[in-house]
């Protein structure tokens, strides 16, 4: 159960960092949502090159989830895709 949390977690903190670079204005919700996304991008590819050494945690996982969402909103800003305002 803890780990939903952490994802949340992890989603919210790499969500918002993302927006910020990227000079974003989405709600609470869809920064999670696109945290979690950016996670789950940035997990398989550090999953492809390096496999985490106890299972449990990665230590480029904030790092990645990061890049991720910043790769899912620049792939939303050149298809004009756009999520709902603050």
């Amino acid at each position: 159960m803890f780990h939903l949390f952490w994802y949340v977690l992890i989603g919210l903190i790499s969500g918002v960092i993302a927006k910020d670079v990227m000079h974003v204005h989405i709600t609470i919700f869809w920064t999670i949502v696109l945290g979690i996304i950016g996670g789950i991008i940035g997990g398989g590819v550090t999953h492809m090159f390096a496999r985490p050494t106890n299972e449990r945690y990665h230590p480029a996982g904030l790092i990645f989830s990061t890049l991720g969402a910043m790769l899912v909103l620049f792939i939303c800003y050149k298809l004009n895709i756009h999520f709902p305002a603050v």
